[in-house]
């Protein structure tokens, strides 16, 4: 044993360690603290250092320690060593092996090893150089004794801290995940459905109570055997094992039902769930079967046996067929009922009597009506008006009303690519292809402070400036580290008694702007957690203005806060476009209608009531929550930019001009005038508008900061655009918007485009309401600055230092 290397410890326990660990999904790397949603590390590490006299060697692992931010005790007695141990209980113990004349090293190691506790740590033995015209030493007396390593002594801190950095990810993170495996074992023990784990060669490894109460078999019965000696059911269609072997030895889930043999002969119906576990050198090491009486009649069970979810004989896709098949055939058919015999003529007539029943239903769609008094206006018209209401019901029978048609390409490509990339849902088919696009999930989990009292004062004193619209999120996104939206959620939604409302604790609130945040993906150039919290400023500022805050409620206003903070939550960093081209899974999901959108609602509530302990809606009656979560969607989907210019025409139609009507005209008295600007802002379908474009206005405020702001973001969106547009060439994708490209593409030219098209006109009609003269004139400065350096055929952001 050099001293680099570990003992091997036993090969068996270490083989369930790594079963039970991948049940729950990949191995995590030794610099990652968590498998699956277990956490297995503590911090700090604690070392315990047994030398009975100080000498440069103890001071270098004093001082290694210190390096590693390690805590570190002294003892310099056997009994010390052992009363220290028996308190602290170290991760990495350290004996000095080279004097025996204070102690014996083995005998020290052997009394601690005596203890409980010593199982799950690593004791490292200092041992003397040994001259060169000596053999090396048998390492077995120190293995016999107990200890993990040794380590050859050298009193230079950089050597003692790297043998410690070696022990805390290889031995000591082993020990933490052998630890955690009681708590596994413990859930599995207390499991209600039947757990049985086997082999790559289908020899059985555990199985749990629940398997033994269901099968009757005790586990010493059971483990050890291979499945094949085990009694088999003869109700299973012939092929049934071998469809299952040919699904699960490729890496796949298998998913049916199974009939098992009981101890007592009798045959059991199960709904059986097989995973393979991928393990050491990416292969499958295991397979975890889940089990659970299947109590369906006979007839179903065929049904079900068709239905087996395995790519071995049929594809994903052919047993959805198979399923929505069985569905029409058990389902009645209509036509069988009411047209036996029956000759293409009754056929005809039953039509003409279904459409004559619409016609004359009482439900008629607005648009409808609207059309019906144009064909009535029609009858009695000149001949020019006619031909003029042709053109409106023209015009009125498209589905894209709000949509404006834009110039041709060649006029304005920066627009026309902006607009067309954000508003089309950009499904163009490629011939014959399929794409996935797969988003990673994976994000730090980060400590967040424990209670608002404990955020540091710089921080601090940066949210004090919360409430101007000119504070900068930036500098909080560098001083938390890329963590503004836990440090900016817990100030808001306090500021705004988000806890009292909910009746939820702060601690629940904290947990769940983690779990938000960490779902946001730090990698992405603009979509990423800051902007959240971009978004959450903004809203936090647009609600505490005197007219919306009149015109909503509290619950308006939570929702809205909340709907701020999970607007984009796992947002891949690439646009709806990109992904219905490229077939995504989400896009698949939402039928390549608001993907992003519906994804961002659905999963926030998801990983809402995943977990009490950061469902902040737990305490709140279901009434209330069905108001809430509904408001919370509609915000979200409402920053789907392909009905931008309705949400903003609705307003201005609804809201705007009615408002600016009664202030126009109105002769009455001053509170007369008030009160009927009241009721249009306190409508319920008006409330509703407000919601929309107070978060549409929040979400895309970047043209309305202050200019050095403006410009990181617009550099931060043309990043993320030029990586879409990078991975739509590799992949071989339609490009969606083909200006973005990062070697040729005008940032001031975009920005232009963006403002001209979505931002002017949606914050003029915002500002006509909210009063917001600040962010008009940060816009208006914007906007020039932008136009002087596309003046200047400046493509960057920013002009050219002069030379």
């Amino acid at each position: 044993m050099k001293g680099g290397e570990g003992t091997d410890g036993s090969c068996k326990e270490k083989q369930y360690v790594d079963m039970i660990l991948e049940i729950n999904g990949k191995m995590v790397s030794a610099t990652e603290e968590c498998v699956g949603p277990m956490r297995l590390t503590q911090e700090p590490i604690q070392v315990l250092l047994v030398f009975a006299k100080e000498d440069s060697q103890s001071d270098a692992f004093w001082w290694a320690c210190d390096r590693a931010g390690f805590r570190c005790n002294i003892a310099r007695t056997p009994e010390s060593a052992v009363e220290c141990f028996l308190d602290k209980h170290h991760e990495i113990i350290v004996i000095d092996g080279r004097h025996s004349r204070y102690f014996e090293p083995e005998a020290v190691c052997r009394l601690i090893r005596a203890t409980k506790p010593s199982e799950n740590t690593a004791i490292l033995a200092v041992v003397p150089q040994i001259p060169p015209d000596q053999d090396e030493p048998s390492v077995l007396p120190l293995l016999c004794a107990g200890f993990s390593r040794r380590f050859v002594e050298n009193s230079s801190v950089s050597a003692c801290y790297n043998e410690l950095i070696q022990m805390e990810h290889g031995e000591v993170r082993c020990q933490f995940k052998l630890r955690a495996c009681n708590s596994v074992f413990t859930a599995l023990e207390h499991c209600q459905e039947a757990v049985e784990i086997t082999s790559e060669d289908h020899i059985i490894q555990y199985v749990n109570p629940a398997f033994e109460r269901m099968m009757g078999y005790h586990k010493g019965e059971l483990i050890g055997k291979e499945l094949t000696e085990l009694p088999k059911s003869d109700k299973n269609r012939a092929d049934l094992l071998d469809t299952i072997n040919t699904c699960i030895k490729k890496g796949k889930e298998w998913q049916g039902i199974y009939y098992a043999r009981k101890k007592s002969g009798d045959s059991i119906q199960q709904h059986v769930k097989i995973t393979p576990v991928i393990g050491q050198g990416g292969k499958i090491r295991h397979f975890v079967a889940i089990k659970r009486p299947h109590t369906d009649n006979n007839n179903q069970v065929h049904k079900y046996n068709r239905e087996e979810r395995c790519s071995g004989e049929h594809s994903h896709s052919e047993c959805h067929s198979l399923r929505h098949r069985d569905r029409r055939k058990d389902s009645m058919d209509a036509r069988s009922l009411s047209s036996r015999g029956s000759d293409a003529p009754s056929l005809q007539n039953r039509r003409y009597s279904s459409v004559a029943r619409i016609h004359s239903m009482t439900i008629e769609a607005p648009i409808t009506k609207v059309i019906n008094i144009i064909n009535a206006a029609q009858e009695s018209s000149p001949v020019t008006v006619a031909e003029a209401l042709d053109r409106v019901l023209e015009i009125l029978r498209t589905t894209e009303l709000y949509s404006p048609q834009l110039a041709s390409k060649e006029d304005d490509p920066h627009t026309n690519d902006l607009v067309g990339g954000l508003m089309s849902d950009g499904l163009r088919r490629l011939s014959g292809n399929e794409y996935v696009f797969c988003k990673n999930m994976s994000q730090s989990q980060l400590a967040i402070p424990v209670t608002l009292n404990d955020v540091p004062p710089s921080i601090a004193e940066m949210l004090n400036d919360e409430e101007c619209w000119e504070f900068n999120i930036l500098e909080l996104e560098a001083a938390t580290h890329k963590r503004p939206l836990t440090y900016l959620g817990l100030k808001i939604f306090t500021s705004f008694g988000v806890c009292e409302f909910l009746n939820c604790s702060e601690a629940t609130l904290r947990s769940w702007l983690q779990v938000m945040e960490a779902s946001y993906h730090s990698s992405n150039a603009y979509h990423n957690s800051t902007h959240a919290a971009d978004v959450l400023h903004a809203t936090a500022y647009f609600l505490r203005k005197e007219r919306v805050k009149s015109s909503l409620d509290q619950l308006d206003e939570v929702a809205a806060l909340i709907a701020a903070t999970v607007h984009d939550v796992d947002h891949p960093g690439r646009t709806n476009s990109f992904l219905c081209n490229a077939g995504s899974e989400l896009a698949i999901l939402y039928n390549d209608t608001a993907v992003l959108e519906s994804h961002h609602a659905a999963l926030a509530f998801q990983l809402t009531v995943r977990d009490s302990k950061s469902n902040i809606f737990k305490n709140i009656d279901r009434n209330q929550f069905r108001t809430l979560r509904q408001a919370i969607i509609d915000m979200v989907l409402a920053t789907e930019m392909t009905r931008h210019f309705e949400h903003v025409s609705k307003f201005v139609n609804s809201i705007n001009k009615p408002m600016a009507a009664i202030e126009e005209t109105s002769t009455s008295s001053i509170n007369s005038d008030c009160e009927g600007q009241a009721n249009i802002k306190n409508a319920p379908e008006n409330r509703l508008l407000i919601k929309r474009m107070l978060i549409k206005c929040a979400d895309v405020a970047n043209p309305c900061r202050p200019l050095e702001l403006c410009i990181e973001w617009a550099g931060r969106i043309s990043e993320e655009y030029f990586a879409q547009t990078d991975e739509e060439k590799r992949q071989g994708l339609p490009v969606v918007m083909p200006v973005f490209d990062r070697n040729t593409c005008s940032v001031p030219k975009s920005q232009i485009s963006f403002m001209d098209y979505f931002i002017t006109d949606m914050f003029d009609a915002w500002d006509a309401f909210a009063s917001l003269p600040g962010l008009m004139e940060h816009l208006s400065d914007n906007y020039k600055y932008w136009k002087n350096l596309d003046e200047m055929k400046c493509k960057s952001l920013r002009p050219p230092s002069p030379s």
